[in-house]
């Protein structure tokens, strides 16, 4: 098997296809603070050209991007100028556009190169909500030892103390939900985690909170 191939067998499995062509992209819901913990590079960047690459069996579309600020991943790549994805949208290619927005994007590095998809956390920059932001810049850090564990159908109970219980699927899907928008899950006193919305310093003496 080819790398190329052993690369896009991860991916499929990590963004759970099914099979290996779709109608459709099928995502798991993920917090932010997953998406960014979990990925490699996560930077804040415009994309100003883009190139219909002819590797891969369907064919990969390379962004060209000016990076304006990396948030995750400076020990991996501490500059990205390219971002790959699939060229089509039924395998998880992300469209994005030329010359014309700022955009957070998420990816991971595989070979060299960044690759990100719609499973990826990645939206423009101007949607994201000022706790989303103030995420990126330092309270998700303080969350990547903690545990979101989403909840589908009350009750939903912490099993652990380093769990925090995400809500938003009871209402909303994915990113665009409260606790999404306005929430981080962070390490407190003796390993607790708690969610925290970022009005004040964290409250330390605050332990395993899991309702916001």
């Amino acid at each position: 098997m080819t790398a190329w191939l052993s690369f896009l067998v991860v991916v499929l499995c990590s963004w759970s296809l099914r099979d290996f062509v779709v109608e459709a992209c099928t995502c798991v819901p993920i917090h932010p603070q997953d998406a960014f913990c979990n990925s490699d590079i996560v930077i804040r960047a415009k994309v100003v050209g883009k190139k219909l690459m002819k590797d891969g069996p369907f064919g990969t579309m390379r962004y060209t991007v000016k990076q304006m600020k990396m948030y995750r991943g400076f020990q991996i790549m501490p500059h990205v100028q390219y971002i790959y994805t699939e060229a089509s949208e039924s395998l998880c290619g992300v469209k994005l556009e030329v010359n014309k927005y700022q955009y957070l994007i998420t990816g991971r590095v595989y070979e060299g190169k960044v690759y990100t998809g719609l499973c990826n956390w990645y939206e423009k920059w101007d949607r994201l909500t000022l706790s989303q932001r103030k995420g990126l810049n330092h309270r998700y850090h303080l969350g990547c030892s903690c545990k979101i564990r989403p909840c589908y159908y009350l009750p939903c109970f912490a099993t652990s103390k380093n769990e925090c219980i995400w809500t938003d699927m009871l209402s909303n899907f994915g990113h665009s939900g409260y606790q999404a928008k306005h929430y981080a899950c962070i390490q407190r006193v003796e390993g607790y985690c708690s969610w925290y919305r970022g009005w004040a310093p964290p409250d330390k003496t605050i332990i395993n909170a899991t309702d916001p």
